[in-house]
């Protein structure tokens, strides 16, 4: 079953929402208003990072808030309204790892339907390898591949992207990488 977060009430009148499929033609279950007929589409949350590379490292965070406190990741976070995906990877970048770096091509896209959330990840090449960590992160180190702490990754879908990224990077030929995470 989907991740869902139910609505409860309208966002344009505040009634009572009840969960049917609409009279529209629509084949899935919706919130709707009875009272105003709003119908409410509930949508996956975009998530934006990127796979920072320093030579032949990359740059990992450890983090600072839960969930996986403690755990290494890849600077990334919640694309925000008026914002491109590549515009919140960068933000992420920065406000997690206080990098300086070059946005490049986009490498991994991972849906993760369970929890409702799509994962768009960028390569970035770093300018420096002096970083000013935010709030967020604990620290932020470069790792070669062997040095990675693999055992200690928050999520499946920064493992999943960093697999790709060196595998891409052994061939020197970057892909694009549609993953599904079950």
């Amino acid at each position: 079953m989907p991740f869902r977060t139910p609505i409860k009430h309208c966002r344009n009148c505040g009634a009572a929402v009840s969960y049917r499929v609409p009279d529209d033609g629509d084949v899935r279950e919706r919130a709707v208003c009875p009272a105003c007929d709003t119908i409410h589409y509930e949508n996956p949350l975009t998530v934006v990072g990127t796979v920072p590379y320093w030579g032949e490292r990359v740059l990992l965070c450890k983090r600072n808030i839960e969930p996986r406190w403690g755990k290494w990741t890849l600077p990334a976070g919640f694309m925000e309204l008026g914002e491109t995906t590549a515009q919140g990877a960068a933000r992420e970048t920065v406000e997690e790892a206080g990098a300086k770096f070059e946005m490049e091509g986009l490498i991994t896209v991972l849906s993760v339907p369970h929890v409702g959330q799509v994962h768009l990840f960028y390569r970035a090449r770093l300018l420096s390898d002096e970083f000013d960590p935010g709030h967020e992160t604990i620290e932020a180190s470069l790792f070669t591949e062997a040095e990675i702490p693999w055992e200690e990754i928050a999520f499946k879908t920064v493992r999943e992207t960093l697999l790709r990224y060196f595998e891409d990077r052994r061939k020197d030929r970057f892909e694009v990488h549609t993953i599904d995470i079950a």
